[in-house]
Formats: C-alpha cells, structure tokens, sequence
C-alpha cells in the first residue's frame, strides 16, 4: 500500500492528485468495509474457509497486474539498509501492540509477560530514537518529521486509522451475541459502511479543488456523529437504524481520506514520498490495531465493573424483583430464576460496555478536531 500511493503521488499532480487518491481510497478503505458482507455469506452459505479461497484468485489478479503495468524496476537505497532501526523499531511496535491486547486478560503489571514487553518496549524504544538520531541513513528519516503538515497529517491518520476499522470489530459481536442477528445480517450491515465511502469518495474527489481542512472537519465531525449515534443503541435497535449509522460513519471516512492524503503530502519533495507514504500508513495500521485492543478492554472492563454494580440489587429486599412485577422468567426463589437473572444482568452489562466504547470513539473523534487549525494550505 505505502508503494502504490507513493506511485500515484508521483505520477498524479495538480488537479489531477485528489481524484486519484479518491479511487485509491476506495480501494483502501471500500475493501475490507465490503468483505465483511462477502465473507458472512460465504461462513454461513458454506464454510468459513471460503474467506480465505476468495483471497487466492485476487491476488494472482493484481500479481499479473504489476507485472503488466508497473515498469519502474526502482533505485539503490543510498548506505544500504537500516537493520538496527528496522529491528528495534519493529520490536517496539510489537511489544506495545503485545502489551495492549495481552494487559486485561493477564491483569496488567501483576503479570510477568506484560512487564517483559514493557521493558523491551522501552528498550527497543530507546534504541530507536537514539539511533535514528546518530545515524547517518537512519530507517526512518528525520527530515520528514520538519514538515508541519507532515506531522499533522501523520497525527491525523493515527487517528483516522483508530476510528476506521473500530466499529467493524465491536458491531459484530455486539450484534450476534446480544440481538442474536445472523451472519449475513450482520455482514450486510457492515457493508453499508462501504456504500457511505464510495459516496464519500466521490464527494471527496468533487471537492478537491477547495480548502482541505473544510474537508477534514466534515468527515471527522460524520465520523464522529456515528460513534455518538452507535453509543445511543439499546437492545431494540433495529436493523435500518445501525445501517444507517454505518452510512454516516462511511461517508465521513470516504470524504476525510482525500483531503488528509494531500494535506500530509502536499509540501513533501518528490524523493521523500515513498518513505513518508510508508510511516503513513505504518501509522495508520497502529492506530487501528491500538485503538481496537483499547476498545476491546474498555468493553470488557466496563461490562465487568456494571455487571458487579447490577447485581448489588438483586436480594429479597428489592420489591420489584420480590414480588415478580416484569420479571418474567426471572426469580430470587429458585437456582433456575437465578440464573436467569444472572444472564440478563451479564447481558445488560455488556451492552453498556459496548456504549461506553463508543462513547470514547466520539470523544476520540471531536478531540481531534482541533488540529485541523494548524494545517497549512498550500497556495499554487
């Protein structure tokens, strides 16, 4: 990915650069938010392997597809490669990821493993910077990090790749286990996040040609306004209702991606476009992975903390649950009302945990908005 948007960078100019990042983006982003779609009815119609057979004919496509049409063969990296940035950067980025999905289940620091990955965290953490700065072809480049809009775009991507994929992880699980939808219903849900971004898309590449951080605020404030909608679903929620939240959250994804690509590259030299295309997308891959596994431990932490305050009320002494007013099966008289008690309890508590998830994910969201101020418009 950062080579092919580093082709287009290159290739692409002018008035001719937000279109083509828009149909990029489409497929980018339009890809895996339709996947969902194809791969519910593939699990459900046949079997989950079918996910992974359809990956196979695609990608003997694109192999003959590069080899058709891609002439440039590249040039030499100047002072070869960078193996101790690599290195140390790669593990510093994967003990954190480690140390993020691994914390809530093995109680954080009171674990062992989680406090060896903190320490070669900071360790190869360190080396990395240290290095990047003495270096004389360090494997990221600081010169890169002098550009303003640069930064502010690597910023904003780390948070566009937070909210992107976030809701294709929670929704799922969300909708099967507490509303009970099918595979196909669900994946037909999550596909209309990608009907949102190819209109997104369009629009984005319509509006090119205007300031760009009038771009960025309208797509991160639809994102936003998904998340804030998504955290006001109860049990009932129908289907039409999440469909249409996941339009609104495509649509804001789709129209910000253009504008954040060229605000990021717009003021960058020719020569620094591939590098700077991979930490762009390095960050926004880390900002998905990141976001997710904090998401996921929000759920799971929140749900535990609600179902213990939940169960505080369940005794005799409650008078709706003593004398059976909308209790239904529910009963403090026998081992069976009890459980049942128990479930719905355990099931109200993870639906708070999911709405607090979402909740942060609009807070995440708006807090960003702020930044858009310092982005610089480059004047032709």
């Amino acid at each position: 990915m950062p080579l092919s948007q580093a082709i287009l960078l290159a290739v692409f100019t002018g008035e001719d650069r937000p279109m083509a990042q828009g149909i990029y983006g489409m497929s980018v982003v339009v890809g895996p938010a339709l996947g969902p779609a194809i791969g519910g009815y593939l699990a459900e119609a046949y079997d989950w392997r079918w996910i992974f057979y359809l990956i196979i004919p695609l990608a003997i496509v694109a192999f003959v597809l590069v080899l058709a049409f891609i002439r440039d063969g590249g040039r030499a990296q100047q002072g070869g490669f960078d193996w101790t940035g690599f290195l140390s950067l790669s593990i510093a980025v994967t003990c954190l990821q480690l140390t993020v999905d691994r914390g809530e289940r093995f109680d954080w620091f009171d674990s062992p493993e989680i406090v060896i990955y903190t320490f070669a965290l900071g360790i190869a953490l360190w080396v990395f910077l240290v290095h990047t700065a003495t270096h004389e072809h360090p494997f990221v480049n600081p010169q890169l990090f002098r550009d303003r809009n640069y930064v502010l775009g690597v910023v904003l991507v780390f948070v566009y790749g937070m909210l992107n994929f976030t809701p294709i992880t929670l929704l799922p699980p969300m909708l099967q286990h507490l509303k009970g939808y099918p595979d196909s219903l669900i994946g037909l849900l999550l596909a209309m996040r990608g009907v949102g971004m190819v209109v997104g898309f369009y629009l984005a590449g319509k509006l090119g040609r205007l300031d760009p951080r009038l771009g960025l605020a309208i797509g991160l404030g639809l994102i936003g306004l998904s998340g804030a909608v998504l955290a006001t679903f109860e049990f009932n929620a129908p289907p039409f209702d999440i469909g249409w939240a996941g339009i609104i959250q495509g649509l804001g994804s789709g129209i910000m991606w253009v504008p954040l690509t060229m605000v990021a590259f717009a003021t960058l030299p020719v020569r620094l476009l591939p590098e700077a295309s991979s930490i762009f997308h390095l960050l926004r891959n880390f900002g998905s992975r990141i976001f997710i596994s904090i998401s996921v431990m929000a759920v799971v932490r929140t749900a535990k903390i609600s179902y213990s305050e939940l169960v505080e009320h369940v005794s005799p002494f409650n008078e709706s649950l003593r004398d059976g007013i909308g209790t239904g099966a529910w009963s403090i008289d026998s081992l069976a009302g009890l459980a049942k008690l128990g479930s719905e309890a355990g099931r109200q508590a993870q639906m708070i945990g999911y709405t607090n998830a979402f909740v942060m994910y609009a807070v995440v969201c708006f807090a960003a908005l702020p930044l858009i101020v310092f982005v610089q418009v480059k004047r032709e």
